[in-house]
C-alpha cells in the first residue's frame, strides 16, 4: 500500500513589482479582516470543540507566525544563529525552529543559536528536533530523492558507482511533477533492470544528513519504501558492484544511509 504521495514543486519566477504589490495587498487584508478573523476562530473552536479546540487554533496561528518570521528575519538570524556552511533559515513553508533544528543536528548553530535552542528545550524538550518538517517545498539546501529499501536475510541490497569508495542503498532524484511510485520505478528500473510492483510499496521513513559530495550545509532527503520487485537484478553501466550489507557494515555507506541502517537494526530488519 502506498502510504505518501507527495510531489514537490518549485516556485515560478515573479516580477519585483508585482511581488512588492501582492505584499501591499496581503497587509490590507490582514488589517481589515485579521481581527475580524481571529475573534471568530476563537469563539467557533470553543463552541465546536471546548478549550482543546481553541488551544489547536492558537497552535496553528502560532506556526503560521513562527513560518512567517522564518522568512522575515531570514538574513538576520543567518548572521547571528548559523555558522557558516550551515542550513539556512529562509523557507517560507518551514519554521524559525524546524531550520533552527536543522542546524542543530549539523552542529552549525552558534553561541547565539544554541542558547535560544536551549531555552526552547527548557519550555518543549527537544523543541527544535521534534519540529524538523520533512515536507517542506525543494530549495537548494535539499536534494529531494526516493530510495528503495530490499532486505534478504537481513541484510539490505546496496549499490557502489563506478570510481566511488561508498555504498548506497538504490535511489533516484524525483522529476517535477512525479510522485513517489513513480519516481522509485523509473529510477530503480534505470539502475537496477528490475520492476517495482506499486501495490507491495511500504512506506519505511523519511530521513535527512549532509549530502555525500556537496558543501556544507546541502542536506539529502530520503523518503524510503520497501517493496517487491519483477525480474533479475541487472546493474547498469555506471554501477560496479552490487553488495548485501548488514548492520556491521554501516560505515561503508554515506551519511544518511546510516541513519537508515540505524532504524532498521532497532526495527529487527538489519543484522
Amino acid at each position: 500500500m502506498i502510504l505518501k504521495k507527495r510531489t514537490y514543486t518549485t516556485d515560478k519566477k515573479v516580477h519585483p513589482f508585482i511581488g512588492a504589490l501582492l505584499f501591499v495587498i496581503s497587509i490590507v487584508l490582514i488589517l481589515i479582516t485579521g481581527p475580524l478573523g481571529f475573534i471568530y476562530g476563537i469563539l467557533h473552536s470553543l463552541f465546536k470543540q471546548g478549550f482543546k479546540g481553541t488551544g489547536e487554533f492558537f497552535l496553528k496561528i502560532a506556526i503560521s507566525v513562527d513560518q512567517l518570521g522564518n522568512v522575515l528575519m531570514q538574513h538576520l538570524l543567518n548572521l547571528l544563529w548559523m555558522k557558516p556552511g550551515g542550513y539556512k533559515f529562509g523557507n517560507r513553508d518551514e519554521t524559525i525552529s524546524s531550520a533552527l533544528g536543522r542546524n542543530k543536528k549539523l552542529e552549525t548553530l552558534t553561541w547565539q543559536g544554541r542558547f535560544i535552542d536551549k531555552i526552547l528545550d527548557i519550555i518543549d524538550p527537544n523543541h527544535s528536533l521534534n519540529s524538523i518538517d520533512y515536507y517542506i517545498e525543494p530549495t537548494a539546501n535539499i536534494i529531494d530523492k526516493l530510495a528503495w529499501i530490499h532486505i534478504v536475510d537481513g541484510k539490505i541490497l546496496v549499490t557502489r558507482n563506478l570510481g566511488r569508495g561508498k555504498f548506497y542503498i538504490p535511489e533516484g532524484n524525483r522529476k517535477k511533477g512525479e510522485s513517489d511510485a513513480q519516481t522509485l520505478h523509473r529510477e530503480i528500473q534505470e539502475v537496477l533492470n528490475v520492476d517495482i510492483e506499486l501495490p507491495t510499496m511500504n512506506f519505511v521513513g523519511i530521513f535527512e544528513a549532509q549530502a555525500d559530495g556537496y558543501k556544507p550545509g546541502i542536506l539529502v532527503r530520503m523518503t524510503c519504501y520497501a517493496a517487491n520487485y519483477l525480474g533479475d537484478l541487472k546493474p547498469h553501466d555506471k554501477i560496479e558492484e552490487i553488495a548485501w550489507l548488514g548492520y556491521e557494515d554501516r560505515e561503508k555507506v554515506s551519511e544518511v544511509d546510516t541513519l537508515i541502517f540505524d532504524v532498521l537494526q532497532e526495527n529487527g530488519d538489519l543484522i
